[in-house]
């Protein structure tokens, strides 16, 4: 196919550094924040906080076949940064592939410049090479859209039937003007109607209105055609009720629906009009609203009750039935006259008024819209890509910057059969409805929970046989690690999750049994969703603590109390397991650690066989209180209209009586008392990350390189990325722990930074020389305790690190965080989670209060 798929990146050059660049200037200078705060790429396995349209868009496999609500009525320039309020949360390729200007300007850029001007016959791998777009025929789009299905096509054809190959050709057929015009309705509110006249894209589609018409036309399949696959029912009987086939085609398709052929009543036309359009009718029909959804709820209502008022002949008395029963469909009337109602309808009147307003709409067709779904999940092995995950491929390659040197591997099994694609398909819809019921819609009712509870009764035997099959392959297919990315496309991982939500719901319902029984089965698989152990190996604990001695007495003990101390006994053995579980990650053991010497000393048990756990005892941070003068704004309004800002503005004595910052001021102050530093949040951490691990990210996995472009694996913000690479990992935290940082540093230093290679995290701004310094301040062992939380979190652990790091080499070698907090700034999670996880690893963490000495009119 292309070469981004097949082939390694040349090694790149040697770097020589110079002694000059390891001197040590005096005295300490200041620090700039090198980049923003992180935010965090949360993998979708834990930690998730109450829905937010940033962490979790709704699976773009849930359109429903409806008009939507609202319109999307503006120009196509104005619905793609519409967006921008909301960003959704980075893709899995979008994670790995460099950060690129992916603007529309930037993007204009790209397809204006030309490296060389064909007919346009070049096919998007060949464009992709040479770099040839020329605007109205051909687009970084379409490019990425036909690459992504040409891939899969090649590689994957197995998984589509021969009516949906049909619909491929059918495709590639279409002109340039049409496949635009598909693509950028395909990455906009798909589910929604779009005005014909209002679409825009005049710079790349000359006549829109021909490109409607070829989407629209109505297509045959070939007379042979059928299904090339045996149906899963056929395969396996008991795989039926665990598929929903979504793309179901008759006799005919076509890539676009008509507005003509569908909106055939009020309530569908509605929702086509802007407020403004829909303030006209409803004066027109005398009815009021308070917003666009009442004044749409009134027209309807009026339209259905007021049919025809005259023009039918009604009797006064079948109008007021009417008026009282607004569900029925048609009031009695006297037999007017045949043909007098077709336009006199007063229902036909404003669909007609209406439709006059918007002219003809376009929708992409729902069957073939979802097929080209299933191929861009199979594409990006992910449910979740976006606009930017369609062009970030080809924008990196056009970056003209250097990658890692690494294998490229792209497995064209990890969906053995049609069958396993459809039933992961499912099992993402049935995730999504049980998220949809917890987290999207408010407080959950005992109904909600009775409706997971069904829902986990239906899948649970299936699950159970996944488990079985998984565990199989661990053992006599997989090598290499390979098995742990794969499995989050296994229908068993989205299983695994409501099987985790599923317990909840069972503790909130009260049936701690279940919850408890649950918990066990969770704990013992090894395959999916390691990240939770932690959590569930707590709730356990918690279970048997307070809960298991009543509903699941042993009867060797008589007494209640007996019973307690048993089942404590029991939480204690659950404590010790999760503390020697290589999977329980770092940031529970503390909670479970404190559990642990709480049951011990509730059971007595002797001071010389309890847990002393004083070696990793947190230690609250120390205080630091720094005075400064503050800038007072008055009516500083945010970005885009919103609220002001809640940061200070400060003045810096030490630079020149500058505007600052506050964490700028404080470090100005660090550095009067001797301190080097940056206020660099998780940027700097992330540099060392990168520094120390760079041969393990780019160790040969299969399937976490899929391109040549790639900054780190595709698992790198999952929880596939540690045990995958767990004794490599853990060698390496051996060697920081024994003081071999540096070493590393110098080694990656020397043969990268040349090449300023592109790896995730690293920012080559940092000076080789105050790297160094840095980490000869840490103790190793502490140095490792990071390094340890990072690579089993680096998605979720990004944020909340302290603002500033510091170092000095006098008195002696040492190095401290630095939170900066002003008045009424209160730590969240996150940051006391760090403070943690620093303190617990002896490094020294201080909190800096900035204190306005004075304060000032800006």
């Amino acid at each position: 196919m292309m070469d981004a798929f097949v082939k390694k990146k040349p090694k790149p050059a040697k770097y020589n550094t110079s002694e000059d660049d390891r001197r040590v200037e005096e005295p300490p200078s200041k620090r700039v924040k090198r980049d923003q705060s992180y935010e965090s790429d949360e993998d979708s396995d834990q930690h998730r906080p109450k829905y937010d349209s940033s962490l979790k868009p709704l699976p773009r496999i849930q359109r429903e076949d409806t008009t939507d609500s609202t319109f999307d009525n503006v120009s196509a320039e104005q619905s793609e940064t519409d967006t921008d309020a909301h960003p959704p949360r980075r893709t899995a390729i979008e994670s790995a592939l460099p950060e690129v200007k992916s603007t529309k300007e930037a993007l204009e850029e790209y397809e204006n410049f030309r490296a060389s001007q064909g007919d346009g016959t070049d096919t998007a791998a060949e464009r992709l090479e040479s770099r040839k777009w020329v605007r109205g025929k051909n687009s970084i789009y379409v490019d990425a859209f036909n690459l992504a299905l040409g891939t899969v096509l090649d590689e994957e054809s197995h998984l589509f039937d021969e009516k949906e190959r049909h619909i491929f050709d059918q495709w590639n057929a279409l002109n340039y003007e049409a496949q635009y015009l598909y693509v950028r309705l395909f990455l906009r509110k798909t589910s929604l109607w779009h005005r014909i006249a209002r679409l825009g894209y005049h710079s790349d589609i000359p006549d829109p209105e021909a490109a409607v018409n070829e989407l629209q036309k109505s297509r045959d399949f070939p007379t042979t055609s059928s299904s090339s696959q045996p149906t899963p029912e056929s395969t396996d009987p008991g795989l039926a009720s665990f598929i929903q086939e979504q793309c179901v085609f008759s006799d005919k398709f076509t890539f676009a629906d008509t507005s003509e052929d569908f909106i055939t009543t009020v309530e569908e036309a509605i929702p086509l009009l802007s407020l403004d359009e829909m303030k006209s009718l409803a004066k027109e029909a005398k009815v009021q609203g308070k917003n666009k959804a009442d004044l749409a709820k009134s027209i309807c209502k009026m339209s259905n009750q007021q049919a025809g008022l005259f023009s039918l002949g009604l009797r006064r008395s079948s109008t007021m039935d009417s008026i009282d029963s607004p569900d029925r469909s048609t009031p009695e009337t006297d037999s007017p006259g045949p043909g007098i109602g077709e336009h006199s309808n007063r229902r036909r009147h404003f669909l007609e008024k209406i439709v006059a307003i918007t002219g003809p709409c376009i929708r992409l067709s729902l069957p073939v819209f979802k097929l080209f779904e299933r191929v861009h999940l199979v594409f990006y092995r992910s449910t979740e890509w976006t606009e930017k995950s369609l062009t970030t491929i080809i924008l990196a390659k056009i970056s003209r910057r250097n990658f890692p040197q690494y294998i490229v591997s792209r497995s064209a099994n990890i969906f053995a059969s049609r069958a396993q694609l459809l039933e992961f398909e499912t099992a993402m819809r049935t995730e999504f409805v049980v998220d949809n019921i917890l987290e999207f819609n408010g407080p959950v009712t005992e109904a909600g929970f009775r409706k997971i509870t069904e829902v986990f009764e239906e899948i649970y035997p299936r699950w159970k046989t996944l488990l079985q099959e998984e565990q199989e392959k661990e053992e006599r297919v997989y090598e290499s690690g390979e098995g742990a990315y794969l499995r989050r496309l296994n229908p068993a991982h989205p299983y695994t999750r409501i099987i985790h939500k599923a317990a909840y719901v069972f503790g909130r319902l009260k049936e701690h049994l279940r919850e408890h029984r649950l918990l066990v089965e969770l704990l013992d698989q090894r395959l999916f969703h390691l990240a939770r152990r932690g959590s569930w190996y707590q709730r356990k604990a918690l279970l048997e603590e307070h809960y298991m001695y009543a509903l699941e007495p042993d009867r060797a003990y008589a007494d209640a109390e007996t019973q307690k101390k048993h089942w404590k006994r029991i939480a204690v053995t659950t404590c010790e397991t999760a503390l020697e579980d290589r999977d329980c990650h770092l940031i529970y053991h503390y909670d479970i650690q404190k559990r642990l010497v709480k049951l011990e000393k509730q059971l007595k048990v002797p001071k010389r066989l309890q847990h002393d756990f004083g070696h990793v005892r947190l230690q609250k941070p120390e205080e630091h209180f720094v005075e400064g003068i503050q800038l007072k704004k008055d009516d500083i309004v945010g970005k885009k209209g919103r609220g002001p800002s809640t940061k200070t503005v400060w003045v810096d004595e030490a630079e020149g009586e500058g505007e600052c910052s506050v964490e700028a001021m404080c470090l100005s102050w660090y550095r009067s008392q001797g301190w080097k530093g940056y206020h660099a949040e998780g940027g700097i951490v992330r540099t060392l990350f990168a520094y120390l691990f760079f041969d393990i990210l780019f160790l040969y996995i299969p399937n976490v390189f899929q391109t040549a472009y790639q900054t780190c694996p595709l698992d790198l913000h999952t929880d596939a990325f540690y045990p995958t690479r767990a004794s490599a990992i853990n060698h390496r935290l051996v060697a920081i722990a024994n003081g071999g940082a540096a070493a590393l540093i110098e080694e990656v230093d020397s043969r990268e930074r040349g090449n300023r290679t592109c790896v995730v995290g690293l920012n080559w701004d940092y000076a080789l020389e105050d790297l160094l310094e840095l980490v000869e301040g840490f103790d190793g062992a502490a140095l490792a305790a990071v390094c340890k939380v990072m690579a089993q979190e680096y998605g979720q652990r990004g944020g909340g690190i302290p603002d500033l790091i510091l170092w000095r080499t006098e008195p002696r070698s040492e190095c401290m965080f630095a939170e900066v907090k002003s008045a009424n700034d209160r730590l969240s999670d996150t940051q006391r989670l760090w403070i943690h996880v620093l303190t617990g690893a002896g490094v020294r963490v201080a909190l800096c209060n900035a204190v306005a000495k004075e304060v000032r009119d800006a």
